[in-house]
């Protein structure tokens, strides 16, 4: 279990969760090749080429140099694609596609850090037209993910505008830190992949999750937690295991509700001596 609900006299705090077979089961820009087939912006030989990348990922996880390979891939691939149409794909199968394969236990994970008032966010290589509206299907507070150049004709260029990925990823940490008030040395960050560790070692509590091989070996010289996520789960079908403490406003309706409660048996109670009495 996870601490108390914070003090909220002391710093700010956050989670930052890694995306990737870290909250979902799979890669989530892979995941919606055929959608973007269907859509009419890759022939069948890039979602042929696409589950192949997919199942690399997932066999043994992508070491950095595949990732590269991967992100020119990807880069090189999307250029031309109308941004808009991306996003309409992305909305109209989000949760055909993505709400299946959440881990049930990192969905866990993310009630239990939002009932002990800290912010979740989530810190992914992926494209932000796919990584912030499975943010706000998860309720994370902000996104960090990757961005690209979009040109005056509403297009991807190509080109890579913030690539998200290793130190990248714990600079972004470090600078929500400032800018959002966190105490990193109370924070937690989760991820499975090796190219993570500047990122986990960001932050106090560090967590390896599903861990690659290299993070194994990191996460044990280290004494790191290791976390074993293996009950993909759609989240219509979850009941969260930890409720919302209940905020300022709604402690005030209840009080209002309680006193309005106490007054009307007390008005209801004199009413019945007075009847009695006549």
């Amino acid at each position: 279990m996870l601490g108390l609900v914070e003090n909220h006299s002391l710093p700010r705090t956050a989670a930052f969760f890694d995306l990737d077979k870290t909250v979902i089961a799979k890669s989530s820009t892979l995941t919606f090749s055929k959608s973007f087939y269907q859509g009419g912006l890759i022939n069948r030989r890039a979602v042929l080429r696409t589950a192949y990348a997919q199942f690399v990922f997932l066999a043994g996880g992508a070491d950095h140099d595949q990732m590269e390979r991967m992100r020119e891939y990807l880069s090189a691939l999307c250029k031309g694609w109308n941004v808009h149409q991306v996003k309409e794909i992305v909305a109209e199968t989000l949760h055909d596609l993505i709400d299946p394969i959440i881990y049930a236990e990192a969905a866990s994970l993310i009630e239990e850090h939002r009932a002990a008032g800290r912010d979740v966010v989530i810190v992914s290589t992926s494209g932000a037209e796919v990584v912030e509206p499975i943010g706000e299907l998860l309720g994370a507070d902000r996104v960090v993910a990757t961005r690209m150049v979009v040109g005056d004709d509403g297009c991807f260029t190509g080109e890579v505008e913030y690539y998200a990925y290793g130190p990248t990823k714990a600079e972004a940490v470090k600078e929500l830190a400032v800018s959002e008030g966190y105490d990193l040395a109370r924070c937690y960050a989760y991820s499975d992949s090796a190219t993570d560790v500047p990122m986990l070692e960001s932050v106090g509590h560090p967590h390896a999750v599903n861990p690659d091989r290299a993070l194994r070996r990191e996460a044990n010289a280290r004494n790191w937690p290791v976390l074993v996520f293996s009950r993909p789960v759609s989240l219509k079908q979850r009941v969260p295991v930890i409720k919302m403490p209940p905020r300022p406003a709604l402690v005030a309706a209840a009080a209002v509700g309680a006193a309005a409660a106490t007054a009307g048996l007390v008005w209801y109670a004199s009413r019945r001596r007075a009847a009695a009495s006549a």
